[in-house]
């Protein structure tokens, strides 16, 4: 097994002691495990109790509404993701949640079988400047991916991983594990709390935006997050979807 080195430091003002890279788990991909070594997170302790009850509340109930409401949906995406290139019809990839825990994140598959195999003859093409990756003509994309991007519906299942409590609404994008390992500490800050669908960056021009940049609009989530904040991002990411401007 590969050693993927240590990373850590003490997250002021969050409570966390820090995190030390585990060895990588997956075959043939470097996907490291985080651990956190410090004391149990009293994490954002300062925020009230009925903050996190209601947050979690309503993760559940609006989860639970949108994977009922929107089935006809979930269901024409998956005919035509199986119609164009077959099966599996959802991608499931390993990315760190909470206290960088690893969880499997779904998604409706947007892209070729082979994709992950052809990522790295496309690095140098990246158009974000950090460890993640992001292509605007990704070649790897199918037609009916480039749809299901640009109108965000890929990111449907992610209802499932809400429910579950893996995610929540509103929180930080989780980052592949392979992409956290590349973090600063500071940047891994932004897994005090719990993931989400959208968050500032989701709505704030995400595709060229530089990557510490969307570092640090996780990180100011973190310190301005309530319930005002939550619903005000969600009618933000209504209007981006409006837009339909994702890729």
């Amino acid at each position: 097994m590969e050693e993927c080195g240590t990373g850590g430091g003490v997250m002021e003002g969050y409570g966390i002691e820090g995190y030390v890279m585990e060895g990588c788990g997956t075959e043939g991909s470097p996907m490291p495990a985080l651990r956190d070594v410090g004391r149990p997170y009293p994490g954002l302790g300062r925020r009230l109790p009925v903050y996190r009850f209601v947050k979690r509340a309503f993760d559940i109930a609006a989860s639970l509404l949108g994977l009922a409401a929107l089935s006809p949906v979930f269901l024409a995406a998956a005919l035509a993701v199986a119609m164009e290139d077959g099966f599996p019809v959802l991608y499931r990839q390993e990315r760190n949640g909470l206290h960088g825990r690893v969880f499997r994140m779904y998604k409706f598959r947007s892209m070729c079988r082979d994709a992950e195999k052809m990522r790295q003859s496309l690095l140098e093409k990246n158009e974000l400047d950090g460890p993640a990756f992001k292509m605007r003509n990704d070649p790897r994309r199918t037609q009916v991916g480039k749809f299901l991007r640009r109108t965000r519906i890929d990111e449907l299942p992610q209802l499932v991983n809400v429910l579950k409590g893996e995610m929540s609404l509103v929180g930080p994008r989780p980052l592949v594990t392979y992409e956290t390992a590349q973090c600063t500490p500071r940047q891994r800050q932004r897994l005090s709390v719990r993931p989400g669908l959208t968050c500032y960056w989701q709505c704030s021009g995400r595709g060229g935006m530089p990557f510490n940049e969307w570092m640090e609009l996780d990180l100011r989530y973190i310190e301005e997050m309530s319930i005002g904040t939550d619903f005000r991002i969600l009618c933000r990411t209504l209007l981006c979807l409006l837009r339909c401007d994702a890729y």
